[in-house]
């Protein structure tokens, strides 16, 4: 018998990840902590329109409450072709996490100047994902040092790329 090889877009747990939309504005207004991954809620509709690419993450947040953790100001578009349930876009929607996981952002959470904020959604397989970030928000300096640093990291790889030719 012989061994059938893996293509190189295949992930070596054997489920694929589809990007659908990142908050780069996020990690530009605040320093992420630490990141979790959960599921979220979603009605019929609002998956195809997820996989549109039809997403804003301007001024959303996540908050727990009741032991429960709820994601606020997430804008999914209305799809189109929907006739019978098109859900109002700016709802709130229930994130799926494990008890344990809640409590722990809720503690998180509540430390002074945290905050919960959805860094991606994504697909893993068939299931809509959302990476959240317990984040801190950068002052102005701190926005300003974070893109010089990056400036430079792009000017050296511009030079390491160049150096090789």
């Amino acid at each position: 018998m012989s061994k059938k090889k893996k293509s190189k877009d295949q992930p070596a747990d054997g489920v694929y990840r589809l990007n659908v939309a990142k908050n780069r504005r996020a990690r530009h207004d605040y320093h992420v902590e630490e990141s979790y991954e959960a599921g979220i809620a979603l009605h019929g509709s609002e998956v195809k329109t997820l996989r549109l690419q039809q997403v804003d993450f301007a001024d959303s947040y996540a908050l727990v409450t009741n032991g429960e953790c709820w994601v606020h100001g997430l804008r999914i578009a209305n799809y189109d072709k929907a006739h019978v349930q098109r859900p109002d876009p700016v709802r709130r929607r229930r994130l799926l996490l494990k008890k344990r996981e809640i409590a722990k952002l809720a503690a998180l959470s509540e430390r002074a100047g945290y905050t919960l904020i959805p860094l991606e959604i994504y697909f893993r397989g068939s299931w809509a994902k959302l990476r959240l970030g317990v984040c801190k928000g950068k002052r102005a300096y701190d926005k300003r040092q974070s893109l010089k640093a990056d400036m430079a990291a792009r000017e050296i790889a511009r030079v390491k790329k160049h150096a090789r030719r």
